[in-house]
C-alpha cells in the first residue's frame, strides 16, 4: 500500500464515504430504467455496470477482508463487476458488459444498500486501522473518479440516440471565455514536479523530482469552439499536414470533421449538450476533442501542445478546471516509481503504455478531486472525455 497512495486518512470516514457514494446515486437520478443497460461502444460502460463496480469494489478489499463474519451479497458479482483486477479472478469481458441484463437495476441498488449499510456498520468500530482508512480512502477517490466516468457515459449513451434526449440541468455549464488569448512567457530552469503536500494523491503522482524545461509561452485560456471553427473552415480536417500518421489514418478510417457531438444541420453547427442539442457556442471551450485533434489544432495554429511538466509549472498563471487538457506527454512512470503488491498495484502501473497524459479537471470532474499534480490518461484516439486544448510554444517562437 505505501506506494499506491499518499498516507493523508480523513477523520471522519463515515461522513466522507456517504457523501461519495450519495453522489454517485444523484448522478443517475435523471435516468430511465432502459438508460442503465446501453453500451455503445466498448469504452463506454452502462450506468449500472458502474453502480456495481463501485460498490464491489468496498464489497472486496474492505469487507471481505477486514470486516468479521462478512457474507458477500451474491457469489457471482465478483465475476460479474470486477473490472481489470487479474489478481482478484476471471471477470465479463469489457466489451460484454452491456449483454448484462440480469442483474437487474433494482438487483444492483439493492447491492449497494447492501454494502453501504455493512460499511456504516463496520466504520462505527471503535478502531479503523490505518491500513484500512488508507484502503478506504483510495475506494472513495477511485468512485469519484467513476462519477466522471458515469457522465460522461451517460452523455455517450444519450448523444448517440437520435432524439438527443436531455439528461439534466446544470451539469454542463460552459464558461463564456472574453479573454483574449494571450501567451504567457515562462522562463526555462530546473523545476519540482509531481505532489507535495498531505492530501490524497494516486501513486503515479509520487516521487516528486526535479526536471529541466527550456522556455517556453503557454496560452492563458483554452481554445474556443469559435477557433476550432476556424479550424475546420480552413481545411484542418482535409490537410494531412496538421496531423500525426496515426491521426490522418483515423480521420480518413472514421470521416471525421469534427469533435465528437457535432452536427451540421440545415448550415448550421449545433451540438449535443447534457441539456440536449444547442448551438454551438463560439466563445465557449471547445470540447470532445481526442489528442489526434488537439496536436492537429496546435500545429495549425503554429504552436504545440505542452508537456505535463510545462503544464503542471506554470498552472498556477492561469485558471483550470474546465475541461481536461491534453498534453504532448505519454503516460511513463516518474523515476522511483513502484508498484504496490497485490490487487491495488494494479492501479496505475499496468496502463503506462500507448496512452497521453491530461492535466487539470473537467466541469465533470467530482468535487474536490483535482489537483496541479493529478495525471489523468487516455488513448489518443478517445474523444469522449471533457477534453480541451491549451497552446504552447518554444521561447524561441
Amino acid at each position: 500500500m505505501e506506494q499506491t497512495t499518499s498516507t493523508y486518512i480523513p477523520e471522519d470516514l463515515l461522513t466522507q464515504y456517504t457523501t461519495v457514494r450519495n453522489y454517485t446515486q444523484f448522478l443517475c437520478e435523471p435516468l430511465e430504467v432502459e438508460d442503465y443497460v446501453v453500451q455503445p461502444v466498448a469504452h463506454v460502460s452502462p450506468p449500472k455496470w458502474h453502480l456495481g463496480h463501485t460498490t464491489w469494489f468496498f464489497e472486496t478489499f474492505i469487507l471481505s477482508v477486514y470486516a468479521p463474519g462478512y457474507q458477500v451479497f451474491n457469489d457471482q458479482y465478483n465475476y460479474v463487476f470486477n473490472s481489470y483486477y487479474e489478481t482478484v479472478g476471471a471477470r465479463v469481458v469489457r466489451t460484454d458488459r452491456g449483454n448484462l441484463s440480469r442483474p437487474s437495476v433494482a438487483d444492483v441498488y439493492h447491492y449497494r444498500t447492501y454494502v453501504d449499510e455493512q460499511m456504516e456498520a463496520f466504520l462505527r468500530q471503535a478502531t479503523i486501522t490505518e491500513e484500512v482508512a488508507k484502503l478506504l480512502v483510495l475506494g472513495l477517490n477511485h468512485e469519484q473518479q467513476h462519477q466522471e466516468l458515469l457522465l460522461t457515459d451517460i452523455k455517450y449513451i444519450l448523444g448517440h440516440n437520435p432524439l438527443f434526449p436531455r439528461y439534466a440541468e446544470g451539469l454542463e455549464r460552459e464558461k463564456i471565455s472574453a479573454e483574449e488569448l494571450i501567451m504567457l512567457p515562462i522562463p526555462g530552469g530546473q523545476f519540482e514536479i509531481g505532489f507535495q503536500g498531505s492530501g490524497f494523491c494516486y501513486d503515479n503522482e509520487l516521487h516528486r523530482h526535479t526536471t529541466y524545461l527550456h522556455g517556453y509561452a503557454i496560452s492563458n485560456r483554452l481554445v474556443t469552439n469559435g477557433e476550432y471553427l476556424d479550424f475546420i473552415a480552413d481545411g484542418g480536417y482535409q490537410d494531412f499536414r496538421y496531423w500525426h500518421a496515426e491521426g490522418w489514418d483515423w480521420v480518413k478510417a472514421h470521416g471525421i470533421k469534427a469533435p465528437l457531438y457535432w452536427h451540421l444541420l440545415d448550415g448550421q453547427h449545433m451540438y449535443y449538450t447534457l441539456q440536449g442539442l444547442a448551438p454551438v457556442n463560439p466563445d465557449a471551450a471547445v470540447c470532445h476533442i481526442n489528442f489526434y485533434e488537439a496536436s492537429a489544432y496546435a500545429a495549425w495554429s503554429g504552436m504545440r501542445l505542452p508537456t505535463e511538466a510545462e503544464w503542471e509549472v506554470a498552472s498556477s498563471q492561469f485558471e483550470w478546471g474546465e475541461r481536461w487538457e491534453w498534453t504532448g506527454s505519454a503516460y511513463l512512470p516518474y523515476p522511483g516509481f513502484e508498484k504496490a503488491a497485490g490487487a491495488v498495484g494494479e492501479y496505475n502501473g499496468k496502463f503506462m503504455v500507448n496512452q497521453m497524459v491530461l492535466r487539470g479537471a473537467s466541469i465533470a470532474t467530482s468535487p474536490r478531486h483535482s489537483r496541479p499534480s493529478y495525471r489523468n490518461f487516455f488513448h489518443a484516439e478517445h474523444q469522449w472525455q471533457f477534453t480541451g486544448i491549451r497552446l504552447c510554444a518554444s521561447s524561441s517562437s
